[in-house]
Parts: structure tokens; C-alpha cells; sequence
């Protein structure tokens, strides 16, 4: 049964639901993770259904609450924590059930083993992970990697395009839901945009918007792009005008191309000059 690390209020009946969650944190470059999710979030209308109770999956000292202060009174205090929504009837064939929120620092297997309940209770059969790494990828690339629990959801994924991923190291909380839900009987998938390591800060929403295509392409629901297009399109041409008046930028940009060409990503090693993506979005 549910327990008190998670709140709820009244489970929705869902058709067919796919799990999509995002992560603020270690593994959220260019806010590929929790950006995905958000828009999936706002565009479908999706509703909130369940939140994690803070004190079980966070530590407070390294994920510190935020607090409102107005002249002298404390107002408002805002935890660190996440929130699951759901859409109903908003996205099409299927419905969705996704997760937002920080990643946890506490209690990982409880929390994957709390997650999957909840996905069980709600006729989730498949559950997706989203994560964003900075990688020697130039900001015209929309590269993604994959990892699944089986050869056939891998197959499917990278007939669309996706790369099959091999990596030994530290690992974020997408490896731990994977391994619990396998053990349980879910099928499972792990997507993770590759963003350039010269680009630092907002959200890149070009791959954003490739990423909510391959999701809705692949788990048949629909999503509208067009506002992510468009704010992509409007925000590369500021960055390609910044690199053409930079020669080293430009040399940065020519080595990385070289590389690509060759198959030899590794060569390029890291580099210190970077764009900072918020320089570039005008104020609202």
C-alpha cells in the first residue's frame, strides 16, 4: 500500500499509461530532463495526483529549502520534493503518468520501490527515464542515448534513431528505477539528450522538443512541438551569430566538426569557452 512518503488524494482511472519522469539535478544538462517533463506537464494539461513527502528522499542541509521573506515575516517555505501528474484524455490514445521534481539524495530503492507501486496501482506497464549529459556534441546535433531492459524496446529505439548506450561509472537514480523495475516485471527505458559542452545555462529546446517527438512517436501519444520549435529556432541563430564574431568559438566549432567526421569524439578533450545559453533569451 501507499505509505506516507507519498501523498495523495484520489488515484485517477488511466488508459494505458506510460510513466515518463524527469530529474532536476545531477543529470538534468541544459535541463533536458525536467524541461522535457514540464512541457510535457503544461501542454497536455496533465493534473497533479501524488507528492513525495520530502523527508523521506532529500537532505535538507544539501538541498536546502527555498523560503519567502517580505519585509521582516517569513511567508512562504518551499521543500526540496517532486510530484507526480497525470493526463486524462489530453494526449491522445493513451494517458500519461509523470514525475517531476529533484532527484532524491536519500533511499533510492525505497523510493524506485514507492514509484513502482504507485505505477503498478495504475496500470503502468512501461516506465521511461529522461537524464541530460554535456558531451563533445556540436548545438546542431539532437543526440540521444539509450538503455533498455530488453533487446526489443532497444531495437525500437534505435530504429528511431537513438544510439545505444555502453558507459561504466557513477550512476544517477534512472539506473536504480530501471534495475527495481526489471526485478519486478516492468519494462523499462532510460533516454538521455546529449548537450554541448560549450553551451551552459537555460534550457536547450531544440533537443527538448526532439526528445517529446521521439516519446510521442514511440509511446503513441500526441504532443504539439511547435512552441519548442520555434523558440530553438529563434535562439540558434543569436548563438550561430555569437560564434561567426568569436574566432574561438569558430576554431572550437571547426575541431568539434572534424571530430564528428572522423568518429573520434574523445580527442577533443574539454574546453573553457562557452556560450552561456541565458545571455541570449530576451527578457519577457
Amino acid at each position: 500500500m501507499l505509505d506516507e512518503s507519498i501523498h495523495f488524494e484520489q488515484l485517477p482511472e488511466l488508459r494505458n499509461p506510460l510513466f515518463i519522469a524527469g530529474f532536476d539535478g545531477w543529470g538534468n544538462a541544459l535541463d533536458i530532463s525536467k524541461g522535457t517533463v514540464a512541457y510535457l506537464i503544461r501542454k497536455l494539461e496533465a493534473k497533479p495526483v501524488a507528492q513525495l513527502n520530502p523527508d523521506f528522499f532529500y537532505h535538507f542541509d544539501e538541498n536546502r529549502p527555498l523560503v519567502d521573506i517580505r519585509d521582516g515575516i517569513l511567508t512562504a517555505l518551499s521543500p526540496p520534493g517532486g510530484a507526480f501528474y497525470a493526463t486524462q484524455g489530453t494526449s491522445g490514445p493513451r494517458d500519461l503518468l509523470l514525475f517531476q521534481g529533484a532527484e532524491p539524495g536519500l533511499s533510492w530503492h525505497y523510493f524506485a520501490e514507492r514509484l513502482l507501486y504507485l505505477c503498478r496501482r495504475l496500470g503502468v506497464k512501461t516506465l521511461i527515464s529522461l537524464g541530460g549529459m554535456y558531451d563533445n556534441v556540436l548545438h546542431t546535433d539532437f543526440a540521444v542515448s539509450v538503455s533498455a531492459s530488453d533487446n526489443k524496446l532497444l531495437d525500437e529505439f534505435k530504429e528511431k534513431g537513438a544510439l545505444a548506450v555502453s558507459y561504466s561509472g557513477p550512476s544517477a537514480i534512472h539506473s536504480t528505477i530501471m534495475m527495481e523495475a526489471q526485478k519486478r516485471g516492468f519494462s523499462s527505458i532510460s533516454l538521455w539528450g546529449h548537450c554541448p559542452h560549450y553551451l551552459q545555462g537555460a534550457s536547450h529546446y531544440g533537443l527538448i522538443a526532439h526528445l517529446c517527438s521521439l516519446l510521442a512517436s514511440w509511446g503513441g501519444f500526441d504532443v504539439d512541438t511547435t512552441e519548442l520549435s520555434d523558440s530553438w529556432q529563434n535562439l540558434s541563430e543569436q548563438i550561430q551569430t555569437a560564434i561567426d564574431k568569436n574566432p574561438e568559438l569558430q576554431e572550437m566549432i571547426a575541431t568539434l566538426r572534424k571530430t564528428k567526421i572522423r568518429g573520434v569524439w574523445s580527442e577533443t578533450g574539454s574546453h573553457e569557452k562557452i556560450i552561456h545559453l541565458k545571455d541570449f533569451l530576451r527578457p519577457k
